[in-house]
């Protein structure tokens, strides 16, 4: 049997269409080739100028049994409590970035999540959208 998977609500389509535009604003002023933390900062400008409620490195603790761990798992920007944005600055996408994505949508209880690789030439090819 096919398992039933819930649409993403069209406020949250809509949401992840502006922080990528807003990316796409960031690459156009900066371009590749800046540390992440850079891209981090400047997209935070944007999703504010937006009015866009978000917060920067949130911890993701692992809660296993009746126990809370904090493993070191931070979110580089937890979008209104329902969308992470992973950003990356480097040579290419990997497995393992889209599986640290994942493990942050698990444990967050998130559904949707951008990967944004900003050390490209053309930022399209550096967007992935993850859905769980």
């Amino acid at each position: 049997m096919i398992p039933k998977y819930k649409p993403i609500p069209p406020d949250l389509n809509r949401l992840s269409g502006k922080i990528v535009s807003a990316a796409y604003r960031v690459h156009n002023e900066l371009g590749p080739g800046l540390l992440e933390n850079v891209y981090e900062a400047c997209l935070s400008e944007e999703l504010t100028d937006l009015g866009i409620k978000f917060e920067r490195q949130v911890s993701v603790p692992v809660r296993y049994k009746k126990v809370t761990l904090e493993t070191g798992f931070r979110i580089d920007l937890f979008v209104e409590k329902q969308l992470i944005v992973e950003l990356k600055a480097v040579e290419a996408l990997l497995p393992v970035h889209k599986a640290q994505l994942i493990t942050y949508l698990k444990l967050s209880g998130c559904r949707i999540g951008l990967l944004i690789n900003f050390n490209v030439d053309v930022l399209k090819i550096g967007i992935k959208r993850v859905v769980l």
